[in-house]
């Protein structure tokens, strides 16, 4: 949340609708809302993950990726009369972006193989909210499709980013649990 002013509340959602990145408004019940409250929502599960105890390095990526999906949220509530304003990796996703992502997936995954095995989260916290996380993530892929589906303006570039960083979430989470992280028992 961006504060502006002294005052937290404006009293202008009053009416059931928000207002859109460079001018509008739209139902707060709109499917994209919907896809970018859960972009705010997976950002605040990154968040918890870091303050769960993240390595240092795992930390910083954790804060990129925080940054990065503000960047999403934006481009996701831009009006779609006024996405000449967006300014690339800060209100617009671009394709460094989601190649960045995918670079990083690579990485680490060559750093520490993923087992072919079903995943439990929780074997640490901060793994389980890097869970959340990649759970919100596709919470949110799923309602930018809705609203795109709707005729809302959803780029390709933003599902794709959404779609990749839900993988790389994957990744960062097995790295997080680390060896705690049982294989599951077949009993």
């Amino acid at each position: 949340m961006l504060v502006t002013g002294s005052r937290i509340y404006t009293k202008t959602g009053d009416d059931g609708t928000t207002g859109l990145l460079h001018g509008g408004r739209v139902s707060k019940g709109d499917e994209l809302v919907d896809a970018y409250g859960d972009i705010d929502e997976a950002v605040a599960a990154l968040g918890a993950a870091r303050a769960a105890g993240l390595e240092p390095r795992l930390s910083e990526t954790v804060l990129w990726l925080q940054r990065q999906l503000f960047a999403a949220a934006a481009d996701l509530a831009a009006s779609p009369w006024q996405r000449r304003r967006l300014v690339a990796g800060v209100s617009l996703v671009t394709a460094e972006m989601t190649a960045g992502v995918e670079q990083l997936i690579d990485d680490l995954v060559a750093e520490r193989p993923l087992r072919p095995v079903f995943v439990v989260p929780g074997a640490t916290q901060s793994g389980a909210m890097l869970d959340l996380g990649r759970a919100v993530v596709r919470r949110a892929e799923r309602h930018a499709v809705r609203a795109r589906a709707r005729g809302h303006l959803v780029s390709d570039e933003v599902l794709r980013y959404l779609n990749r960083l839900s993988d790389l979430l994957f990744v960062l989470a097995r790295h997080a649990a680390g060896d705690a992280e049982e294989p599951p028992s077949h009993d």
